[in-house]
């Protein structure tokens, strides 16, 4: 059974940066699509970024474009998203989302319905 578990988040400035993990088990890792999302209090859970099974290409929301890059480490299973220039607009609960089928396109990674998750860490940026 696949278990995504995030961290990194926390308590961030206007303009600072801020690098979430996710660790993922139970799943070859290597040949599924990855993504994360977020979801803002009052709003609903919105796309941000997504990775290529193989790595080599991402996809990101417009509104993070720039200023987030998303990247995977297949020896340690690992996912990540460095975020810099946040803003207070970023502020939200951030989830890693692995496809549920292998070898799956990423560029339509928002729109898939089949993705299993992770419990989410809390990214606030306030001064």
């Amino acid at each position: 059974q696949v278990q995504l578990v995030e961290s990194g988040g926390g308590l961030v400035q206007p303009g600072g940066s801020l690098r979430l993990s996710c660790a993922v088990s139970g799943r070859t890792f290597s040949t599924y699509a990855m993504g994360w999302f977020r979801q803002a209090p009052g709003k609903e859970r919105e796309f941000v970024s997504s990775i290529t099974w193989g790595g080599s290409m991402t996809f990101y929301a417009d509104s993070v474009k720039g200023r987030f890059t998303m990247s995977k480490d297949s020896a340690k299973n690992m996912l990540y998203l460095q975020m810099n220039n946040l803003k207070t607009e970023d502020t939200a609960v951030y989830f890693c989302a692995s496809d549920r089928s292998q070898f799956g396109s990423s560029s339509d990674f928002g729109t898939k319905k089949n993705l299993d998750w992770g419990q989410g860490t809390q990214v606030t940026v306030s001064s």
